[in-house]
């Protein structure tokens, strides 16, 4: 018997993107999944686009927000209405390989994981204009993945009959790395597949003009959701930022 996926997708102003994201599901060879798509009140026209897939497809669920709250908001909520055993996240605007699902709950049943990840390809207008290939390593505890990030939110997936229900702390970003932090204290290790399986798309205001936002966000969740003391702070921060410089430079 197959078990039941909850594709976790916060979206905003995703008209562009989010037919692609949502085929790229339509077209998964595991096909035991439900899609939970939260709007962040969003101003463009992608609510209509998102609604008529929802009637089309009864796996697809779809919910606005009374207010725009921010992307914790929106993942959280649609983590409260998950269904499935299995939590797997995609954002509007990136794509999974056809047997991403297949291939990843078939790696944690097999060994029993509670968190997995995968690799996965940058790309920018098309899929045909890959940038480079994301590799993983084959797993990963709390004190190593402090260093870096090495957890591409589109290709994580967590099992919630070995953690229960897990939510994102609600900061505007590095929320979902705050959520792997706090799965890593409940489990030694998260387990990866070091092939890629999802396309992070990669816009042109994300390459480096949110770097320093990004540093930002990161010291403030060392700081002030993993309460980190000073001295440990600075310590992950200055391995966060060297390996940031050495991503940056190759």
């Amino acid at each position: 018997m197959r078990e039941l996926v909850s594709i976790i997708t916060p979206s905003y102003n995703s008209e562009k993107y989010i037919a692609q994201t949502i085929e790229s599901v339509l077209n998964q060879t595991y096909t035991e999944w439900e899609m939970i798509i939260v709007d962040d009140r969003s101003t463009d026209n992608s609510d209509a686009l998102i609604e008529r897939y929802a009637q089309k497809e009864e796996r697809i669920k779809y919910i606005v927000l009374e207010e725009n709250s921010g992307p914790a908001v929106a993942r959280n909520r649609a983590i409260k209405e998950a269904q499935g055993r299995y939590i797997a996240f995609l954002d509007a605007d990136d794509l999974w390989a056809p047997q991403k699902l297949e291939k990843q709950i078939a790696f944690m049943q097999k060994e029993n994981i509670a968190l997995s990840y995968t690799g996965y390809y940058r790309f920018e207008t098309s899929i045909e204009q890959i940038i480079d290939e994301i590799t993983v390593p084959l797993k990963v505890d709390y004190h190593e993945l402090l260093k870096q990030n090495i957890i591409g939110c589109l290709t994580a997936v967590y099992d919630t009959k070995i953690l229960g229900k897990v939510y994102m702390p609600l900061i505007r970003k590095r929320q979902d790395f705050g959520l792997w932090l706090k799965i890593l204290k409940e489990v030694p290790y998260a387990y990866g597949m070091n092939e890629p399986l999802a396309y992070y798309r990669i816009h042109d205001d994300s390459i480096s003009s949110n770097k320093i936002i990004s540093s930002q966000y990161n010291w403030k969740l060392y700081r002030e959701v993993e309460k980190l003391p000073w001295h440990k702070a600075v310590y992950y921060f200055a391995w966060y930022t060297y390996r940031s410089l050495l991503k940056y430079k190759s």
